[in-house]
């Protein structure tokens, strides 16, 4: 086959065409199953593992795809109620929350895994956020799920910060107590009408800040990846909004994705895969299985985890945060490594740092699905206006403060 180069705007829906065919195929559709619509975690998978956070951006692919014409309104409007119904009916969990992976047949936990907070909320997101759009049952069954989260039992009392993992063998471990990617917890968390905690919890974890080559405080992450900076604003618009302190979260995601990006400007004579058009270091697969990669500034020593390995997934993430280095370097993977793409657009990493170049051979759904949604967000703004429309997202942002911030003025200065 020849390959003809492609770019802008043609390239971005490319792509999203390609990650919306992920959602469409990696998933039980077998009617009478109690796994209808769990999205398997990763293909080449030998055992059907499905991530609740894959079927959280399954939903929203739901919604890209009517407003795409990739799919009719009634047969996603019927997919999205069936598979809330194998959440309310089925899927393993605890106290509202569900296993981070389970059986894509049975709904029961897989690897023994942790009963996941993030990955819940990721799920609660992407249900309601089909519920704006797709209303009547859907919307319904979206409520009767975030009104069954019970946010509170996952609260640690003693340091008023959320757990990061639970287990019936083990109990809970851990609590976010600096910035990451748990923001929607908060907003989801204060909101609930049945389990709300309390607003103070916001409050309450640190916010280290830390400048990079001229880019000036950045409230960082412990790891320095990319995902930590995107996750949540897959769905809360942040754009033109501060906290009451002044906090201003998209901005400060910006500046971490410039910040990534000119760590693998500065790294590329370590590593010979980054450079300019080949950044975005994140959670993804390496030669050496799934790994944890991130750039300064950040928590701790990063020189343990990286080796060289990028994923396309990371600028992707980032387009509504620097779309022209992010447009650049899709062009720049996409032109250059035809190895890099497939059945679902581009693979999930690549490392040029050995004699022969390592490709991924597979997709993991939450990269297919945070770059499908973060280029939606981006050509039309779709995922973010219907999250944003949700009553109790509303009342979550106006609990904690949030206020909208005249650009006018701040450009005047």
């Amino acid at each position: 086959m020849r390959w003809f180069k492609c770019y802008g705007e043609k390239l971005i829906l490319k792509e999203m065409r390609k990650s919306f065919d992920f959602f469409m195929k990696e998933v039980n559709l077998e009617e009478k199953s109690q796994g209808y619509g769990l999205v398997r975690d990763k293909t080449l998978l030998s055992n059907d593992v499905a991530s609740i956070a894959s079927v959280g951006y399954g939903l929203a692919a739901l919604v890209i795809g009517v407003e795409r014409k990739w799919i009719s309104f009634g047969k996603a409007y019927d997919r999205v109620s069936k598979t809330l119904d194998t959440f309310l009916n089925h899927v393993e969990g605890e106290n509202g929350f569900y296993y981070h992976f389970v059986n894509m047949n049975s709904g029961k936990r897989e690897w023994n895994c942790e009963i996941s907070l993030i990955d819940t909320a990721i799920l609660m997101c992407g249900a309601m956020t089909a519920g704006e759009y797709f209303q009547g049952q859907v919307k319904e069954k979206a409520e009767i799920l975030y009104q069954k989260v019970n946010w509170e039992w996952y609260r640690n009392q003693k340091t008023n910060h959320f757990y990061m993992g639970y287990t019936p063998e083990k109990g809970f471990w851990g609590y976010w107590d600096m910035y990451a990617e748990q923001l929607m917890v908060y907003i989801l968390g204060v909101a609930s009408p049945s389990f709300p905690v309390d607003k103070s919890m916001y409050d309450d974890f640190e916010r280290k800040k830390m400048d990079y080559h001229g880019i000036k405080d950045i409230i960082y992450t412990y790891c320095g990846a990319l995902f930590t900076y995107q996750f949540s604003h897959v769905w809360i618009d942040f754009r033109n909004r501060k906290d009451k302190n002044g906090v201003d979260w998209f901005e400060n995601s910006r500046k971490a994705t410039l910040a990534n990006r000119q760590y693998c400007i500065d790294c590329k004579e370590q590593f010979k895969t980054y450079g300019e058009n080949s950044w975005g270091l994140t959670a993804c697969l390496g030669p050496k299985g799934y790994g944890c990669f991130g750039a300064e500034p950040c928590n701790g020593n990063l020189c343990v985890e990286n080796d060289g390995t990028v994923t396309p997934c990371g600028a992707i993430g980032s387009i509504v945060f620097a779309p022209e280095e992010s447009i650049k370097a899709m062009e720049y993977y996409y032109n250059h490594f035809p190895k890099l793409w497939g059945k679902y657009g581009l693979k999930d990493g690549f490392n040029l740092e050995d004699s022969k170049p390592w490709f991924a051979k597979e997709y993991i759904g939450i990269d297919k699905g945070i770059g499908l949604v973060m280029m939606e967000n981006y050509l039309n703004g779709t995922i973010w206006r219907y999250f944003m429309k949700n009553k109790y997202v509303q009342k979550g942002l106006e609990m904690l403060e949030f206020s909208e911030v005249d650009r006018r003025k701040v450009e005047k200065r």
